[in-house]
């Protein structure tokens, strides 16, 4: 433990807000803060805890010890436990607390001690990926993992040629096997085996059957090992695993018969139960694990998330993997099926001394069946027992309790023999055919136990941990005093706990065992005497052995880790571990071979009896002694576990071991659940502690002179620096640390006491905190002088404003006040006039209207008066009048009264007397009178008769006159009466006309009157009517608006829709062409591995020397062959296989035909890939012409969609206007039929207003028609465009057939002069007749063209007439037929070009056959008449290449020469620099040109496969040479780019010149041997990333993660024993610009060998994932490369990559993207990761990385001094939160092994075959230019 602070150190470091640890009963410590400072004396502290409550903390007064101080929060977390200052229980305890909880980090280094805790949680760390990240590395280079300390023992193997040993312990459920399973794994997998027997496969095979037979279900552990294991697993000399072999220690076998609650038996019967259902295991006759004895004791049988059906299939596959055939299998299985029936055996009693077994027991009877016994004797020895004495042998029955544990033993012993012999057939399937020459073990085994009841199972348990304890101690001691004495520091012994004591209780003579050995001899012995004799031997004598007090059958030892109480009962029975030997005997005459072998071994008896107590311990002989077995059966179980402990440590001695602790967190298997009273039990009882005691009980803490300068050059003044580091180290701490025994100088390090670091960092943190403290006083004193010299600036600026504000504010009062008064003068004036003039005005005003008011009063007095007079005359004589009318009519009816009156009464006289006589007397007086009356009458009418006679005559004088008159006045009227007949009818007429009119005059106005109401009403409608008009039309002009943005937004989102579905698909298209073309090249890598496997074998056989391969690095090597080179070697291989068949006869011919048949099968998948590829290839071209159509069919349906809506907006104008026309019309009705009628100019408001609506509806057709307009263009245009595009084909293929043509022309030249002559007229005249034939096609065409228009504008002119659905439908009918015309020309237009074809390549046939009649003949006939022609031929007479055309002849015996010089002895530095990049390609390829031109198969196939097999042969030699790859790669690109150009393939003579196409390949179609070189510049592509990658490695983690490229920021933390195995030799420090010095280095040797530019950028970005994936995959797996200023350092290092690329151009080749991971990951480290706001923005920036890399990036980032703060767990929850959506892949690392697919785009060469030289640097004077 940390040593106790001096006096003068505790008074320093206990000040005030100290920290330190204080005990805790159920925290076991807890963290306090001292209140106030600590002096010398005191016996209180005052402690303020977490919580904030006060407590006052007691010293012990004798020891007066202070409690342990924290460390500082900057080491919290470490890797490496023995990197804190303060090394003591409670900081081991918090610091794996915070690893394990809030950094979910499950490993911790301490020291040499890997401490691993369970998480009871299955986390994403031990896949491929890690295990590919961990290979290679130092073991402190990393965070702490089991891989890491796997990678050191392989190395330390490889390098110290040491074995090594990994020693696992730890409790049950601490996770020991999984530890141990997980260390096997990383050897299998970074060594690889040396053989195809797949060794790697088998050890990992054999852990599923160790844990299914010796595995089981506890109360702590689902998968609990019963057992313990130690692991050799074998290497050769070139460190590949070669076998292993397992030796097993402290098998349980008393689980076999008995189970605690909540336990399972061992899985492997469950297994069995589970599987009861398959047909094989019917014969087993099993059930449910419920219905056996051995299997439901513990009533839970079942284990969560565990399939033993399907366990039990692993198991199986185990088995077979590891050569356990069937038969054995199912031998296994009987004898476990039997082991269940047995027990269910049921022992009845038959007294109180014997017990029987009831006749045609079920169980018994198929316990037999099984194992091939008979039912008598297995029934008879159960209950019986056989006593011998010297004469006699007795047999004896026993009672039911001894026959139970008879057959329990049975089962017990039954079951141990079956697990010795699986674990005798693994080791020998798993045993090293060739010679081991060392091994790594992996030790499993219990920790130390303690329970409530310990008995011998406990006792053997903790004696093997006392041993591993000793040895452990003394390695750790050992490294120490190495360490020291390496560094030249000052060696003194260490007081460290030695075990030896306890050891030698146990094991020395008359020690514990030995006397349990000496009580298991004696006839008598028991229990209690051996307990006695213990009691008796060393309780007086031993200090480490004790005696309980309250019971005698008991004994206490004080082991390492604590005092432990034992049990005596049942030590002397589980010592003896007894069987009844009769019952062997039954066994042994068993039928069945497996069971009868599991006991060939039992020679001798052994002793009855039967074993009692709970559990019985089997230990495995040593194999080494065959034949002392008796004597080992004779052997106490105690002797026989501490011989093999003996020679266990003696194996572990000799070796180099490395030690892994299990820590179990919890009893309860929660996941992340932390238990401190259990983890400080567990690091008591497993060394770790010791471990942190002896450490710093010297000076743990070590630092190199750098680290340290780097660290506290801040406690250093200037003149303290000097250019000596170590000087300046020591200067310094002399000055800081006062006592000299605090730290040590070593050759290369400092050395420090427990504590002092802390000491430094809190004078560092002091330094740092009063520095801080003057930068703020300065910034701030800084900060508020600017702020006041701001503040009076501002200030004075204000005051003169303000005052100039101010006087221009007065100046401008006073002038205000001056203008006021001269307004107010004037306006006083002014008012005062205008008021004078006002009432002068109103006086006059008044006067005027008074005079005038009493003028007309007085006018209107006068008149009123004379009004009066002339109304009282009026009225005055109106009532005169009316007063003589009614006096007049008065006296009328008065008189009239009297009259009557008087009447009435003469009248009734005369009725009175016409009674009487006197009446008629009266009567007839009255008569007289009336006769005398009547006389005088008639004299009077005489008179008056004669009167008028008189006027008679005058009248009838006058009369004649007058009827005169009145004839002359009749005839007139006579006249006039016909004229008025006359007129009578038109009176009439007009009367009935003038009655008609009236009635319609009547009628008129009642109309009238309703159309003035109708009208009224209408024109009320109307306006509002015309009101609704306008605002329909606003919203039509908005809806029109609207839509036409609505067209356009639709138009840009279909736009882009389409072309975001295109970059989709082409996106997905690319991504499966790139998927199909990795998957290709992997298969041509295994394809290559295969076949230099397959030459391997042969040269085996061919030498008879095996030559293994190395399966830790990969190939570097790849190639590939054509079919038909695969063919001819095939059979050469099968050939050679042959041969040596008869050589060797011994030869492994199985392994050679299987390897033949691979690669036959491999070759096959090779072609079916490549079609495979081809045919995406074909689809993706066909699916982007696809979207092309479809996007032009979008496009005319979004034409057509605008169409439709305009013509929608047309037909509703054209109904409103139709409405407007019909409104219009009837009120112009109306208003014509009533001009004069009232209301007329409303009529002609309503009408102005309609017009206008009506010429605004014209407005908007106008807008439609020319939006329909601009649709047409679109569409037109779209047409014209696909015409076009269908027109230029037939005119491309025309010109194709011209070239043809021409080429023709230039093949026919060889004929001769005349022939030439009489063709080149020919072909003129019919060039002519051709080209008249074009030009009048052309012109018919343009005359069909122009037809076509016009029909075209037609039918467009009356689509647009027709409604939008005829529409739609005539321009498809009307599109088709186009499409259908179309067709049927370009048919027959193909038909006629192929007709062409075929007479071009007849006549080709025609003249290469006569070119070769007359090669030879006629070449010297040829050239007289060329020289008498000449002056006819001008075509070829300046041609001068003739001489030249750009081939090469070779003899066919030269063919090797040529393959030596150019290919295999060629220097490729030479070439790069002093000639044309790719000229062993070009000549090559004008080798190649020339047998081509001979027509030479055999030449051509031979020269390809002899340069092909070269190139691999080169690279196989040189293959880890970047030039020589570099250089191979560019050539066989450019000799494949050639193949192409030259090819005579339409698509390659784009770019040719006319002599480029003349020099084209005219016998052979080389398309399958480019494919061949395709497929070999991927393997030579592959090849040199894998050696850029081999170059690169090594500096990329240096120089982007550990190099300081700026100076300063990083800091440098404590480290502890990190680095101290360093297991490779230092090569130096690389840097960033190493890095991109080896950048620029590859980019120039690849651009010196002429590399196409797009392979180069391809290569570029390989290499930068590379970088990137390397930096970001160390990043994960070290913590402390997680804070902050390593952020800002990767961010600088990626800028200066970016500017590399930038300075060569290849800012656009995807490099750049490859490191967006790692620059996220900078930036994660750099941002703020405190709230909510953080965390989003966190999640919106790491899009390129993982949500399992970024919790780990935040979990390991790590502070590197106290101003920075730790990410918080809730933090990071919430960041798990917001990213729990997100669909990716659980990989936590990237994958580094991963390439790029590979493509190469066709770059055709400018340069003249026929202007290359060969230099004769080359040695090809062979070869002759043709």
């Amino acid at each position: 433990m940390a040593a106790i602070p001096t006096i003068m150190a505790a008074s320093e470091l206990y000040t005030k807000y100290a920290r330190v640890w204080i005990p805790d009963a159920e925290e076991v410590w807890k963290s306090a803060e001292l209140v106030k400072d600590y002096k010398q004396g005191d016996g209180v502290l005052r402690l303020q805890l977490e919580d904030g409550g006060e407590i006052e903390h007691k010293l012990d007064p004798q020891t007066k010890n202070l409690p342990h101080l924290r460390n500082p929060d900057i080491l919290v977390g470490e890797n490496d436990l023995t990197a804190l200052s303060y090394l003591h229980e409670p900081a081991i305890l918090h610091n794996l607390k915070v690893r394990f909880i809030d950094s979910k980090l499950i490993y911790t280094y301490c020291g040499i001690v890997l401490v691993a805790i369970n998480p009871y949680e299955s986390l994403p760390i031990y896949g491929s990926d890690i295990i590919n990240a961990y290979s290679g590395q130092n073991m402190g280079d990393m965070d702490p993992h089991i891989f890491a300390v796997g990678e050191e023992a392989y190395k330390q193997m490889a390098r110290d040629e040491r074995n090594q040993s990994i020693i696992v312990s730890g409790e049950s459920g601490a996770g020991k096997t999984v530890s141990a399973k997980y260390a096997m794994r990383y050897f299998a997998t970074v060594s690889g085996s040396a053989s195809e027997n797949n060794v790697e496969e088998k050890v990992l095979a054999s852990n599923p059957i160790m844990e299914s037979i010796g595995n089981a279900k506890t109360t702590r552990n689902d998968n609990s090992s019963r057992f313990g294991k130690y692991i050799e697993i074998g290497f050769d000399r070139r460190f590949h695993i070669i076998g292993a072999n397992m030796r097993t220690y402290l098998l349980e076998k008393s689980r076999v018969v008995f189970q605690a609650d909540e336990e399972r038996n061992y899985h492997i019967f469950y297994q069995l139960c589970a599987s009861s259902h398959l047909p094989e295991l019917k014969i087993l006759k099993l059930r449910s694990a419920d219905d056996f004895h051995y299997t439901n004791q513990g009533q839970n049988p079942v284990i969560t998330g565990v399939d033993d059906a399907k366990e039990m299939s692993s198991t199986r596959h185990a088995f077979t993997l590891l050569g356990i055939n069937e038969s054995y299998q199912m031998g296994i299985f009987q004898i476990l099926a039997a082991i269940l029936h047995l027990g269910n055996v049921e022992v009845k009693d038959r007294d109180s001394d014997s017990s029987m077994i009831p006749p045609n027991n079920g169980h018994l009877t198929v316990f037999c069946e099984l194992m091939g016994v008979t039912y008598q004797d297995m029934s008879h020895w159960l209950c019986h027992k056989k006593l011998k004495t010297a004469t006699e042998t007795y047999i004896k029955t026993i009672p039911k309790l001894q026959a139970i544990n008879s057959r329990d033993a049975l089962a017990k012993l039954i079951y141990a023999k079956l697990f010795n012999w699986i674990v005798d057939h693994v080791n020998h399937s798993l045993h090293a055919t060739v010679k081991q020459h060392s091994f790594i073990g992996v030790l499993d085994i219990y920790g130390f136990e303690t329970f409530e009841i310990n008995s011998f199972e406990q006792f053997c348990i903790n004696y093997a941990n006392e041993k591993l304890q000793q040895q452990f101690n003394m390695h750790v001691f050992k490294l120490e005093q190495e360490e020291y004495l390496k560094e030249q520091i000052p060696w003194t012994l260490i007081d460290f706990y030695d075990n030896q004591p306890c050891i030698n209780l146990i094991e020395s003579k008359m020690g514990i065992l030995d006397l349990l050995d000496e009580e298991c001899k004696m006839p008598k012995g028991s229990d209690d005497s051996w307990a006695q004799k213990l009691y008796n031997t060393h309780l007086k004598t031993c200090a480490l052995f004790e005696k309980p007090r309250m019971s005698n059958r008991a004994f206490i030892i004080q082991h390492f880790a604590d005092k432990v109480e034992y049990q005596c009962d049942g030590f002397l029975e589980k010592n003896k571990d007894t069987v009844n030997e009769d019952q062997i005997h039954v066994l042994k005459a068993s039928k069945l071979d497996l069971l009868v072998e599991l006991f060939q071994d039992e020679k001798a008896t052994t002793p009855t009896g039967a074993p009692a107590g709970k559990r019985v311990l089997s230990v495995k002989p040593d194999k080494g002694r065959p034949n002392q077995a008796s004597k080992e059966h004779k052997k106490t179980v105690g002797l026989q576990f501490r011989n093999s402990l003996n020679l266990l440590m003696e194996t572990l001695n000799a070796t180099t071991p490395h030690y892994v602790r299990c820590i179990k967190p919890n009893d309860f298997k929660h996941a992340f659940t932390f238990d401190p009273k259990r983890a400080v039990q567990q690091l008591r009882a497993c060394g770790v502690l010791e471990t942190i005691r002896i450490s710093a009980a010297g000076f743990p803490s070590r630092w190199t002179y750098q680290e340290f300068f780097s660290r506290y050059r801040v406690l250093m003044k200037q003149k303290d620096v000097l250019p000596d580091r170590k000087l300046t180290c020591k200067n310094v701490l002399e000055q800081l640390v006062q006592d000299q025994d605090k730290y040590q100088f070593g050759k290369t390090k400092i050395f420090f006491r427990a504590g002092q670091v802390a000491f430094l960092e809190k004078l560092r943190a002091d330094k740092l905190r009063v520095a801080c403290i003057r930068i703020q006083k300065t910034i701030r004193c800084w900060l508020a002088r600017k702020k006041y010299l701001r503040m009076k600036k501002a200030s004075i600026t204000i005051q003169r404003y303000v005052r100039g504000h101010q006087a221009r504010r007065l100046a401008k009062f006073m002038r205000r006040t001056r203008s006021a008064i001269i307004i107010q003068k004037y306006q006083r004036m002014y008012a005062e006039r205008t008021r004078f003039k006002r009432k002068k005005a109103a006086a006059l005003a008044m006067q005027c209207i008074l005079r005038a008011y009493m003028a007309r009063q007085h006018y209107k007095r006068l008149l009123r008066e004379n009004k009066a007079v002339l109304i009282q005359k009026m009225v005055r004589g109106w009532l005169a009048r009316q007063w003589y009318k009614r006096s007049l009519e008065a006296l009328v009816y008065l008189q009239c009264c009297v009259r009557r009156m008087r009447a009435r009464r003469e009248l009734k006289k005369l009725k009175i007397e016409a009674r009487s006589v006197e009446h008629f007397k009266k009567l007839n007086v009255g008569m007289e009178n009336k006769i005398m009356q009547l006389q005088r009458r008639v004299d009077e009418q005489n008179k008056d008769n004669r009167a008028v006679n008189e006027r008679l005559a005058g009248l009838e004088n006058s009369h004649a006159i007058e009827s005169e008159k009145m004839r002359k006045e009749v005839t007139r009227l006579r006249t006039a009466e016909e004229d008025a007949k006359t007129n009578a009818n038109k009176v009439t007429s007009l009367l009935e006309e003038l009655a008609r009119l009236r009635l319609e005059l009547k009628t008129t106005q009642s109309e009238k009157k309703v159309i003035e109401d109708w009208a009224e009403t209408y024109r009320d409608e109307m306006e509002k009517m015309v009101s609704e008009l306008k605002e329909q039309n606003g919203l039509l002009k908005n809806e029109k608006d609207d839509l036409n943005r609505m067209i356009k937004e639709q138009s840009q989102e279909m736009t882009e829709k389409m072309q975001r579905a295109l970059q989709e698909e082409t996106h997905q298209l690319e991504t499966d062409l790139n998927e199909e073309r990795s998957r290709y090249q992997n298969l041509l890598t295994e394809h290559l591995r295969l076949e230099e496997r397959h030459d391997d074998l042969k040269e085996s056989l061919s030498v008879n020397v095996p030559k293994p391969g190395h399966r830790r690095t990969d190939s570097t090597h790849s190639s590939n062959e054509s079919e038909s080179t695969y063919i001819s070697e095939f059979a050469e291989s099968e050939e050679g296989s042959r041969g040596g068949e008869d050589m060797t006869r011994g030869g492994d011919m199985s392994t050679f035909l299987k390897m033949q048949k691979r690669v036959t099968e491999l070759e096959g998948e090779k072609h079916g890939l490549q079609n495979e590829l081809d045919r995406r290839e074909e689809q993706f071209q066909r699916a982007r012409a696809r979207d092309d159509e479809e996007h032009k069919k979008a496009r005319g349906a979004e034409l057509e969609y605008e169409s439709l809506k305009r013509q929608e907006l047309d037909s509703e104008n054209k109904k409103l206007k139709h409405d407007l026309n019909e409104m219009r019309q009837l009120l112009g009705g109306n208003a014509g039929a009533n001009t004069s009628a009232p209301g007329s100019p409303a009529y002609k408001v309503l009408l102005d207003q309609l017009n206008s609506s009506s010429e605004e509806l014209e407005v908007r057709k106008e807008e439609v028609l020319i939006l329909r307009s601009q649709l047409v263009s679109q569409k037109e245009a779209m047409q014209h465009k696909d015409e076009k595009e269908t027109m230029t084909e037939p005119m491309a293929y025309a010109v194709d057939i011209h070239k043809m043509k021409d080429a023709g022309e230039i093949t026919q030249a060889y004929m001769g002069l005349k022939d030439t002559n009489r063709l080149l007229e020919s072909q003129l005249q019919t060039q002519r007749h051709s080209h008249d034939n074009e030009v009048e096609a052309l012109r018919g065409e343009l005359h069909g063209m122009k037809e076509e228009n016009n029909r075209q504008q037609q039918l467009l002119a009356q689509n647009l007439q027709l409604p939008p659905e005829a529409r739609i439908e005539a321009s498809l009918q009307h599109e088709i037929t186009r499409l259908t015309n179309e067709n049927l020309d370009l048919m027959e237009q193909l038909e006629k070009q192929d007709k062409t074809v075929r007479k071009l390549k007849k006549q080709l046939k025609v003249f290469a056959k006569k070119i070769g009649e007359l090669e030879g003949g006629q070449v010297e006939s040829v050239s007289p008449g060329q020289t008498v022609d000449e002056p006819i031929r001008p075509v070829n007479i300046p041609r001068r290449e003739k001489d030249f055309q750009g081939m090469l002849e070779y003899k066919k015996e030269d063919e090797l020469k040529l393959v030596k010089n150019l290919i295999l002895e060629l220097k490729p530095r030479g070439v790069a620099v002093n000639l044309i990049p790719g000229l062993p390609a070009y000549i090559l390829f004008m080798c190649l040109r020339h047998a081509d031109y001979v027509n030479d198969d055999q030449r051509v196939r031979s020269l390809l496969t002899c340069t092909i097999n070269s190139i691999k042969k080169i690279l196989k030699k040189r293959g880890d040479d970047f030039e020589t790859v570099s250089f191979w790669l560019s050539n066989t690109c450019r000799f494949l780019h050639c193949l192409k150009q030259y090819s005579g393939d339409d698509q390659f003579m784009k770019h040719n010149s006319t002599k480029q196409n003349d020099h084209c390949l005219s016998n052979f179609d080389l398309a399958e041997y480019r494919q061949v070189l395709s497929d070999l510049a991927i393997q030579i592509y592959q090849q040199l990333i894998k050696c850029m990658e081999n170059i690169l490695q090594p500096m990329i983690v240096s120089g982007m993660l550990e190099h300081e490229t700026i100076q300063g920021v990083s800091g440098v933390k404590p480290t502890g024993l990190r680095k101290r195995t360093s297991s490779i030799a230092d090569e130096g420090t690389y840097t960033l610009e190493s890095i991109l010095r080896q950048l620029s280095a590859f980019h120039s040797i690849m651009c010196q060998h002429g590399t196409d530019p797009e392979l180069i950028k391809q290569v570029v970005k390989q290499q930068f994932y590379i970088i990137g994936a390397v930096t970001l995959n160390n990043l994960l797996l070290r913590k402390d490369m997680c804070s902050w200023s390593k952020g800002m350092q990767i961010r600088y290092n990626v800028s200066q990559l970016e500017e590399w690329l930038r300075e060569k151009n290849l800012m656009n080749c995807g490099a750049k993207e490859t490191l967006e991971p790692l620059i996220q990951a900078a930036q994660l480290l750099q941002v703020k990761k405190k709230t909510d706001e953080d965390a989003e923005a966190i999640c919106s920036m790491c899009k390129a990385l993982s949500t399992a890399q970024i919790v780990k990036v935040l979990n390991l980032y790590t502070p590197l001094n106290e101003f920075e703060e730790r990410v918080s767990v809730t933090f990071i929850r919430t960041i798990q939160t917001r990213l729990r959506d997100r669909m990716e892949s659980p990989q936590l690392l990237m994958d580094t092994k991963m390439i790029y697919p590979v493509t190469f785009p066709f770059n055709p060469s400018s340069l003249a075959l026929e202007t290359i030289q060969i230099p004769t640097s080359l040695n090809l004077n062979f070869l002759t230019r043709v």
